[in-house]
């Protein structure tokens, strides 16, 4: 870790610095052997703009793949666990990425396990992550544990890009409209009105329409904005309750294409770590508990606990599956020929392998039907802004004439 320290030299000047040490210790110890006392040894913390946005500071996905591979190519190589901490260490090119490393490493030669070491890292590394790990520590399969959690980390990282990309060009067109309205609203609206009002024009319907919006804009903006941020922070307080959650993740798997979208994407991401922990050798009822971690939907996560529960019971899988309605018909089937062939781990990958396809031409499909729809909504509005400007205008042209 980095230490920040202030220490007086033999003839009695201050010097003060950085210096790499596993600890306060051996910081002061390497001081010492210089012929330096060291007066204060305090760990560096964020500075700059990782102080006021610790965002800045958190390790990416690709870092968090690029990690892991490696672990798994080293241990796989013969390599113990703190030589091959220590290579990648070296081998990072990220701030955030080897201070995290030391940490681990400092852990793990404090007599920790890899595992433990990882649990004080949960900003970095998901409860499954770590609960594959600790499995793996037991079972001795740590590299090949690691180079599945590589896998799953790519695949995740692969489908949240094709999905942002997919959205990337909508979004950028809806912000750029809000954007004109807004500037339409508060710079070129009142400047017409005040034009139209010296020429005591007879305005349109929608010409009016405009003018009033523009007026409540510019009078109840900042109205607008607190109750749009109030009303965000009840909303979420609210949604963090299991009624909220239960009813707005109900509604967002029912809408049109987008709650399609949605419900494979669930899928991909349960079958695919389902599948991960029980060929890692978890239990079933364990894997399912966990699984429904990963799923970000209540109706979802509640569904996967009920069939942990049936499990439990004495119930099969496909079984307790397939007396949900969630759950697609062809999971419950490769679910049920995983079991019957004792092959549940490679039935639920493949399983996972067909939704990750089937995301794929959702998005492509839905990317394709957005950008119309979007342009389409984008020449209306613009339409009918340029409309309601330009008809009072005409009308007196045609009145002069």
């Amino acid at each position: 870790m980095k230490l920040y320290y202030r220490a007086v030299t033999q003839d009695g000047k201050q010097m003060k610095g950085m210096i790499d040490a596993r600890d306060q210790h051996e910081a002061a110890s390497y001081l010492r052997q210089h012929k330096l006392f060291p007066i204060k040894i305090n760990q560096v913390t964020n500075t700059g703009w990782k102080r006021f946005f610790p965002f800045l500071n958190k390790v990416s996905t690709s870092e968090k793949v690029f990690f892991t591979r490696q672990i798994s190519s080293m241990l796989a190589s013969g390599l113990t666990l703190m030589q091959s901490l220590e290579i990648v260490k070296k081998q990072s090119q990220s701030t955030s990425m080897t201070e995290m490393i030391e940490r681990i490493i400092a852990d793990v030669q404090n007599g920790k396990s890899f595992s433990q070491a990882l649990e004080k890292q949960q900003n970095t590394f998901s409860p499954i992550y770590i609960g594959l790990v600790k499995t793996a520590e037991s079972s001795g399969l740590m590299d090949k544990t690691m180079s599945r959690l590589a896998d799953n980390l790519e695949k995740q990282q692969e489908l949240s890009r094709s999905i942002k990309n997919a959205l990337m060009y909508p979004i950028i067109v809806v912000v750029m409209m809000v954007l004109v309205v807004i500037v339409m609203m508060v710079f070129v609206i009142p400047q017409l009105t005040g034009l139209y009002d010296n020429l005591a024009l007879s305005l349109p319907l929608t010409t009016r329409i405009v003018i009033g919006s523009s007026n409540f804009f510019a009078k109840y903006w900042l109205f607008g904005i607190l109750t749009s941020v109030i009303g965000y922070y009840y909303f979420k307080q609210w949604y963090k309750g299991e009624s909220g959650r239960k009813i707005v993740d109900g509604y967002v798997l029912k809408l049109p294409v987008f709650g399609k979208l949605i419900s494979q994407v669930i899928m991909v991401e349960l079958t695919r770590t389902l599948g991960l922990l029980v060929g890692a050798g978890s239990l079933v009822v364990e894997s399912l508990m966990r699984s429904s971690e990963v799923t970000d939907n209540y109706i979802y996560s509640q569904a996967v606990v009920l069939v942990a529960r049936r499990v439990e019971k004495g119930i099969t899988m496909g079984d307790a599956m397939e007396a949900s309605e969630i759950f697609p018909p062809l999971v419950i089937e490769m679910v049920k020929i995983g079991e019957q062939t004792g092959k549940l781990d490679e039935s639920l990958l493949k399983a996972s392998e067909y939704y990750e396809r089937e995301v794929d031409q959702t998005v492509k499909t839905l990317s394709t039907l957005l950008e119309p729809i979007i342009m389409v909504i984008l020449a209306l509005g613009v339409g009918f802004l340029i409309f309601s400007i330009i008809t009072p205008i005409y009308n007196l042209i045609t009145s002069i004439k």
